[in-house]
């Protein structure tokens, strides 16, 4: 059924739907250093590609006069993702709307836009967390299932994660910070992004030249959650890091950092559809809702995340104790 502007007003719908914008995108972690490549409404598929090129060997060898070099082909990766649908909703029962009912829609709202922003950020995160470039906490261990208590985040974990991605001439995420004239200031380096769980950043602090973000020579530029550095990563704090509970050694919990350079990762919506809030009020219902007592608030994504280079984006796998 239609609902029309008599029904619900559009600045009204505006607003539930803004609120729900507001609290989603405020908790998003995962999704914040993705390209984002959007497929036109209408476009006739589900279906994205990402493109990449491969960088083009040196060319050492000198001209010889008057002869024009055979030259080179672009070497091009297609890398394709589906999107899928999301979304979830509320039912409102007329007793309560009939109370107050702007307040309860606006509570829907809200509630919606955090479990919306929930629902994207762990799909987001499932995806980073299958990178294939894993470094295992704890001597000789090779799986999850092999780390036990006292395998934590070590300074060798980091020197391979940098290592790695150095080699793979991954560019970083973020620039360098001066130091300031204030007391003990240090520079803090370019640098690459972590996320981790705040049971791991307990043992991360510990990590040699840990530098804490309230130590750093500049807050300008300092990102959300963001809690330190440690060598050329800077790590942000999120309890939806990825948690296995019980899959290590005696079924301790383990835990994954995530940590990625520039062009790692890309996330798609259909433009238009990305995430809205869908709002239907009492008597829209027609013979499903014969006496008019209930109205709904939902929410609705079309969404899609993918790793574009695995050289970019790699994983500590360690205990938090």
């Amino acid at each position: 059924m239609i609902i029309t502007r008599t029904q619900i007003p559009a600045e009204v719908n505006n607003f539930y739907n803004r609120t729900l914008l507001e609290r989603a995108v405020a908790s998003f972690v995962h999704t914040r250093w993705a390209q984002v490549k959007d497929l036109p409404k209408n476009a006739g598929t589900n279906t994205i590609k990402f493109r990449r090129y491969g960088n083009l060997s040196a060319s050492t060898t000198p001209l010889q006069e008057g002869i024009t070099p055979v030259g080179t082909a672009l070497s091009v990766t297609d890398i394709t993702a589906t999107v899928a649908q999301y979304g979830d909703y509320v039912t409102v029962s007329d007793i309560v709307t009939y109370e107050s009912e702007d307040a309860e829609l606006m509570i829907a709202a809200e509630l919606l836009g955090e479990q919306a922003s929930d629902t994207i950020d762990q799909l987001t995160r499932d995806v980073l967390a299958a990178c294939t470039n894993v470094y295992y906490s704890g001597a000789g261990n090779t799986s999850r299932a092999e780390i036990a208590a006292g395998d934590i985040i070590a300074d060798a974990n980091i020197a391979s994660v940098l290592s790695f991605l150095k080699n793979a001439n991954c560019k970083k995420l973020t620039r360098m910070i001066e130091p300031s004239t204030g007391y003990s200031t240090v520079p803090l380096a370019a640098s690459y992004v972590g996320i981790l769980h705040p049971d791991i950043t307990v043992k991360a602090k510990l990590l040699t030249g840990w530098v804490d973000v309230q130590k750093y020579p500049s807050q300008t530029g300092v990102m959300p959650n963001e809690v330190g550095a440690v060598g050329e990563i800077r790590f942000v704090e999120t309890t939806n890091a990825k948690k296995s509970v019980g899959a290590g050694t005696g079924t301790i919990d383990v835990y994954d950092t995530i940590i990625f350079g520039a062009n790692a990762y890309g996330i798609t919506r259909v433009s238009g559809e990305a995430l809205k809030n869908i709002v239907k009020p009492l008597g829209s219902g027609g013979s499903m809702d014969p006496l008019d007592q209930r109205a709904t608030s939902g929410w609705k994504a079309i969404f899609v995340a993918k790793i574009l280079n695995e050289n970019f984006i790699t994983r500590i796998v360690s205990a938090k104790v």
